[in-house]
């Protein structure tokens, strides 16, 4: 059975919250998200066929990534939504008609649990899981703006050191669409603390239609990035702790700038293949 760490009482008494909704001062401006927080199941999904191993691996959550939110959530005094399911239930980050909203295999491993799920059984879990987690961010953004400023978003994810062999060398991933405020802020200020090796865009791409921060952030206007942070870094929770220390600094001194807390519409270059430049000579 997988670990179901946050939601076991939930679990065992019968009842199942998908989403960890953490207090935190309406007007901090910022809100912290975390869409692959957990590793839990619902009881009625069992294990998806799954050996317990598979869910302390990256295919099951994103390893460290909910410490890091919840330390920077106390750190700002800000709110903060985290997933309590398992991205091998169902993926927060995917756009709703995504094909790979419900994985049917995942860095090699078959998911027994997920290869006869139906049309019905995904927009039932799309339902359940995923529009309750969109839904909680969107009424906090809601009650954020409400009460001013405006929030600026941060999502926080995680990597693997290591991918199909080729080892990954950065230790923190900034991942943007069009909207540049939050990352050329956050790359100057972690350039400015000695953090040299920070992707741009990497691991990944920062556009994806459907995606959360695309939702969340790309239509509404709002600043917004997601933060990748590799995994043997942040793998336990002291560790997650001083690494959400350490993005503390450079995240206070962005969102202590105007342009993070208004609304502008830059649109998405998602599926165009075009990359804006934004190292070499800051240039957007």
């Amino acid at each position: 059975m997988p670990n179901v760490d946050q939601n076991q009482s939930e679990a065992d008494s019968g009842h199942y919250a998908p989403v960890e909704d953490i207090a935190g001062r309406a007007d901090a401006g910022v809100l912290f998200i975390c869409d692959h927080a957990s590793n839990a199941l619902p009881p009625e999904y069992g294990s998806l066929g799954l050996p317990p191993a598979e869910f302390q691996r990256h295919i099951a959550y994103d390893i460290g990534s909910a410490d890091v939110t919840r330390a920077l959530a106390r750190h700002f005094n800000a709110p903060a939504v985290l997933t309590c399911f398992s991205r091998l239930l169902i993926d927060a980050n995917r756009g709703g008609d995504d094909p790979t909203l419900v994985m049917r295999i995942s860095d090699g491993s078959l998911i027994p649990g997920n290869a006869r799920a139906d049309a019905a059984e995904i927009e039932a879990r799309r339902l359940r899981f995923w529009q309750a987690y969109r839904d909680a961010v969107r009424h906090k953004i809601d009650v954020m703006s409400a009460a001013g400023p405006l929030p600026a978003i941060v999502s926080l994810h995680s990597f693997t050191p290591v991918w199909r062999g080729v080892p990954r060398p950065w230790q923190i991933g900034l991942l943007w669409d069009n909207d540049w405020r939050m990352a050329r802020g956050l790359l100057e200020e972690l350039e400015a603390d000695g953090h040299s090796n920070v992707g741009d865009n990497e691991p990944y791409d920062g556009a994806l239609v459907g995606d959360t921060m695309y939702e969340h952030g790309t239509a509404r206007g709002l600043a917004h990035v997601l933060i990748e942070l590799r995994q043997d870094l942040i793998a336990t929770p002291e560790a997650a702790q001083d690494w959400a220390a350490r993005l503390a600094r450079p995240l206070a001194k962005v969102l202590s700038r105007s342009e993070m807390h208004e609304i502008e519409h830059f649109g998405s270059r998602a599926g165009t293949g075009r990359r804006p430049f934004l190292k070499a000579g800051r240039q957007i």
